[in-house]
């Protein structure tokens, strides 16, 4: 929440409320401060920050099969969540590396959470 009043403050989009549809995005979609780039239903999910940043960021979730069962088994699936920076300059640079334990909390806390709860979905 602090992040989206911030942004709000220096003429960003801050924290947007609400969204198309709770259960399925696609394109275009806003979600949060994040616009939906790219969608491929149970495989991809690629997020573009809109907030006001020094560069380019996006967050990309994917899930392809895997675990102990093998290609395309019933052994579970493999997760992984990217955030990725593409620094405008030196003040780019600083801002992703002072901020780095900060995304490293959140995006930690977020795996845990997204993984909570696809376990509690099985």
């Amino acid at each position: 929440m602090a992040a989206g009043v911030g942004d709000r403050a220096i003429g960003g989009v801050g924290l947007r409320r609400g969204r198309r549809d709770p259960d399925h995005v696609r394109p275009g979609d806003a979600v949060d401060f994040w616009r939906v780039e790219e969608v491929i239903p149970g495989s991809l999910l690629r997020l573009r920050a809109e907030m006001k940043l020094p560069g380019q960021a996006w967050l990309e979730f994917t899930v392809r099969p895997g675990g102990s069962g093998g290609s395309g088994g019933s052994g579970g699936a493999i997760y992984r969540q990217r955030a990725i920076f593409q620094p405008a300059g030196l003040f780019g640079q600083a801002y992703w590396w002072l901020l780095r334990p900060f995304h490293d909390l959140v995006f930690g806390a977020m795996l845990r959470n997204i993984a909570a709860t696809a376990g509690q979905a099985t």
